[in-house]
């Protein structure tokens, strides 16, 4: 196995946060926290930050590449609540394979109407790019290395550019007003808005699959999480500021789903505009494919714990079965829930397993020669934003909770049925 450098494996971290999410959620974000969208932003990131401090720690103490899977599995142990856990992430993993599709269906149709019915060209779209990046997954998974590092690349360049140009367009601009606090959002609101989006930041936690293979592991995993995170922090506080301060509130909730092309328009006119819409394909097709694999291989992980039957250690055309089947639930998934409802799912998964993580900072902290109290911290504040988070969705969006509860009490009901059978079988 090729050895990671710190480079690669900070581009690791970058490269999973700014996939498809800042496309997907930013209109979402601005919807719920208005002209105080940064700081919504940063709330995410603060925790994000403090979370990948547990990250840091477990990533130096139990390298190995299932990452999240073993992590919790050291915490809990071999057992019903552990197995929930696994099952949940790998539930997560498909909940962004959604988001990441519902950011290209809406998108594209920018670029190229197929039957000038938005929501017929949506559907189109989605299941189309889910199945041509399980076309590429099952060709060849160095294409979709080559690919993912291409992207990064393209989609840095990109907002960077839409950063620096957007930042000087905002001089004189009127809508820059709305960005005074007299436009924000209540506190609480503030930071509800910033965990319905914290599914922008959950990508750092791949850096912890790759940690076996990190060179220098004693400082370079530090410093992948640390960098990476930060430098997404800041990128998303300034994208937030540019498009706030962009576009008026009434123009941002007509393009939501696609509302970063929309923003560039002001400065670049439809040449921007597309542009970021290129961008924005770029991004999720290249998300949707690298979080395919990962999604597979999480599947696979968890069956080698035994916390899933190992019919999912099975192979079908060379590659786990898991990747068929994350691949039609996302499909299913996708074509049936809204953008909104796949974000709070995604981030009620995100945040229960961070927390989980982090409770697993504390409890090993002298045998991961750690500091208790941050990861005690990133667990009271994961809970609480949790807690927050469905408090305010559940007035605003009871679907979302609903699928959140359903994909959760599913994930506990089928591994307790999964380890009861295991049981009698030994008996």
């Amino acid at each position: 196995m090729k050895k990671i450098q710190l480079k690669d494996a900070i581009s690791i971290g970058i490269g999973g946060m700014v996939g498809g999410g800042i496309f997907a959620v930013l209109g979402l974000a601005v919807s719920l926290a208005k002209g105080g969208t940064p700081v919504a932003f940063l709330f995410a990131g603060v925790l994000a930050l403090i979370t990948s401090y547990s990250y840091v720690k477990l990533s130096g103490s139990f390298p190995d590449r299932g990452g999240t899977v073993k992590f919790i599995n050291q915490g809990f142990g071999i057992s019903v609540f552990s197995g929930a856990m696994s099952n949940l992430l790998w539930v997560s993993y498909i909940i962004m394979l959604s988001l990441y599709a519902s950011a290209f269906g809406a998108y594209a149709p920018n670029l190229l109407e197929i039957t000038h019915n938005k929501t017929v060209d949506f559907h189109i779209y989605v299941s189309a790019i889910i199945i041509l990046a399980t076309a590429v997954n099952y060709y060849s998974i160095a294409v979709v290395s080559k690919i993912e590092s291409y992207a990064v690349i393209i989609k840095l360049v990109i907002l960077i550019g839409f950063i620096g140009i957007g930042a000087y367009g905002l001089i004189g601009n009127p809508n820059t007003g709305q960005l005074a606090v007299a436009h924000w959002e209540a506190p609480v609101k503030l930071f509800a808005g910033g965990m319905v989006i914290f599914v922008a930041y959950e990508g750092f936690e791949l850096i912890a699959n790759a940690a076996p293979d990190i060179i220098r592991p004693e400082k370079n995993i530090a410093k992948a999480y640390y960098y990476s995170v930060i430098f997404v922090i800041v990128l998303y506080i300034v994208i937030a500021l540019v498009t706030v301060g962009s576009l008026p509130f009434d123009k941002i909730a007509d393009a939501q789903d696609y509302v970063l092309a929309e923003a560039a328009k002001p400065m670049l006119g439809k040449t921007g505009f597309t542009v970021i819409t290129i961008a924005a394909l770029i991004s999720t097709f290249s998300a949707i494919n690298a979080s395919l694999y990962g999604g597979s291989r999480v599947n696979f992980e968890i069956a080698e714990e035994d916390e899933l039957p190992h019919h999912f250690l099975a192979r079908l055309w060379n590659q786990p079965v898991g990747l068929m089947i994350t691949a039609m639930v996302t499909l299913i998934l996708v074509n049936v829930l809204d953008l909104e409802s796949i974000s709070t799912a995604g981030s009620v998964g995100f945040l229960l397993i961070f927390a989980m993580v982090n409770f697993t900072g504390f409890k090993l902290a002298g045998q991961i020669n750690g500091n208790r109290w941050l990861p005690l911290a990133g667990f009271v504040l994961c809970i609480m934003a949790l807690v927050i988070l469905v408090r305010q969705q559940y007035r605003t969006n009871l679907t979302g909770v609903l699928i959140s509860a359903g994909l959760i009490g599913f994930c506990f009901v089928s591994e307790w049925v999964f380890k009861r059978r295991e049981a009698h079988k030994k008996v």
